[in-house]
């Protein structure tokens, strides 16, 4: 394994998952609890979204192929997806339907919040570009570091304010931004190449 790549990976995830996004709301729905209830809240929300996590992992490309996807187009989707999700980071629109009220509060940062089409999409990319041992590695770390964080959710928001939180979440929109793009190039690129022979026959066909 590739310690770069591992890193890289990690990065990755940690910025889809922008955990900093997800403070104002955790905040939200443990107001008035004390720290224990929040830390167990907490604890459940990573646990949820690092199962999810992990069962698409493992079975994402099974899915694909029971649904006749290939990697290419998946990557252009889950491009399509990088980039709605930077557009609502960095202006700060709504693009997706918000959670309604029903079930758990630390359900509903564990997924959408947390665990939503953007990592579980990056996941099974990387999975298939890198390999699961590698990708299981970056997610742990990744949710380990947004596990602390949302345990110190109080003691963060006191020390940098909303207004910095905001700042560093427009900042992570941008890198997830340009990871979209990257993804649709590579798959449209790939897609391009593996069907050459077929694209120029339409074209022959066409003139």
């Amino acid at each position: 394994m590739d310690l770069t790549v591992i890193v890289s990976m990690t990065i990755s995830l940690f910025l889809i998952l922008d955990p900093f996004a997800s403070l104002p709301m955790f905040i939200s729905v443990t107001e008035g609890l004390n720290e224990k209830t929040v830390s167990k809240y907490a604890n459940y929300s990573i646990l949820v979204a690092a199962i999810l996590l992990i069962v698409f992992l493992f079975f994402g490309d099974d899915l694909m192929e029971l649904f006749g996807v290939t990697m290419d187009t998946f990557r252009v989707a889950g491009g399509i997806i990088f980039l709605m999700m930077a557009i609502e980071l960095v202006f700060g629109l709504k693009l997706t339907k918000q959670a309604g009220s029903k079930g758990a509060a630390w359900a509903v940062i564990a997924s959408p919040v947390l665990t939503g089409p953007g990592v579980i999409t990056a996941a099974i990319i990387f999975s298939s570009e890198n390999g699961e041992l590698a990708t299981i590695i970056a997610s742990i770390v990744a949710l380990a570091i947004t596990w602390v964080i949302l345990r110190m959710s109080n003691r963060i928001m006191k020390l940098v304010g909303e207004q910095a939180i905001g700042i560093f979440t427009k900042i992570f929109g941008l890198f997830i931004a340009t990871m979209g793009v990257q993804s649709i190039f590579t798959g449209t690129l790939n897609w391009f190449e593996s069907n050459i022979a077929s694209v120029a026959s339409t074209v022959a066909m066409m003139f």
